[in-house]
């Protein structure tokens, strides 16, 4: 973060984000004003604190075939996870708990893992080569991201605490139980809220020939996520 004379040095900010090809911006929001401080998704080798967003892997996945979904399992152990695996698989450790991703076809529940949620199916163009972004992110209610967009579905899992999701249709609220599936080339922005802090997980399916995100500035957000704790009650 960089601050010049208690303000934003965006445009050095915004450059650093731009080469890193990624982005999870988090931003407090002010009482007099919105000043965001920009963080970008740093590899989970680099997690220093609690609060921030962190690229847990990258998996290529070649071509896919519709219909597409996103499988959570949890597992005991890494091994069994790794047991588990099938194509388009992947096992992370993220949110103090062993993961198996997989993205593909809709896949039955695993004896030796607990099922946790099936997603999709999700939205993508077939003969293209697509890659999983896999990100973890815990963020303080209030925290709101810069404007970005991706290029190829976003999906959001959230483990406890709230999300919500603006684009230039509206908004939509995720939770536990709620997810979230964004299409590609969607403007979006991204508030925590609710009461407590915000914990989940999110794919970014992507042309792996593309970034997998982008920031942009031809749309400015409402800000109606700033009301959806009221609107939920």
């Amino acid at each position: 973060m960089l601050m010049k004379n208690g303000s934003l040095t965006v445009s050095f900010v915004a450059k650093a984000l731009f080469g890193l090809g990624l982005v999870c911006g988090v931003g407090s929001i002010g009482k007099a004003q919105e000043q965001q401080s920009l963080v970008s998704c740093k590899p989970m080798s680099q997690k220093t604190g609690e609060f921030g967003c962190w690229i847990l892997v990258s998996q290529p996945l070649g071509t896919l075939a519709r219909p597409v979904y996103w499988t959570l399992d949890v597992f005991l152990t890494k091994e069994l996870a790794e047991h588990a695996k099938g194509p388009g698989g992947t096992v992370v450790e993220a949110l103090g708990k062993v993961w198996l991703f997989t993205v593909g076809e809709k896949l039955k529940a695993y004896s030796t893992g607990t099922r946790v949620t099936q997603i999709g199916p999700l939205p993508i163009n077939e003969g293209r080569k697509y890659t999983a972004q896999y990100m973890e992110a815990t963020l303080q209610p209030g925290m709101v991201s810069k404007t970005h967009v991706h290029s190829g579905v976003e999906v959001f899992y959230t483990e406890s605490g709230e999300t919500c999701l603006e684009t230039p249709a509206g908004k939509q609220l995720g939770k536990k139980g709620v997810d979230i599936i964004i299409p590609e080339g969607v403007s979006m922005e991204l508030t925590a809220t609710g009461t407590e802090a915000r914990r989940g997980m999110m794919l970014v399916l992507h042309n792996s020939s593309k970034p997998a995100t982008t920031l942009v500035d031809i749309w400015k957000s409402k800000k109606l996520c700033m009301t959806a704790r009221t609107d939920t009650k």
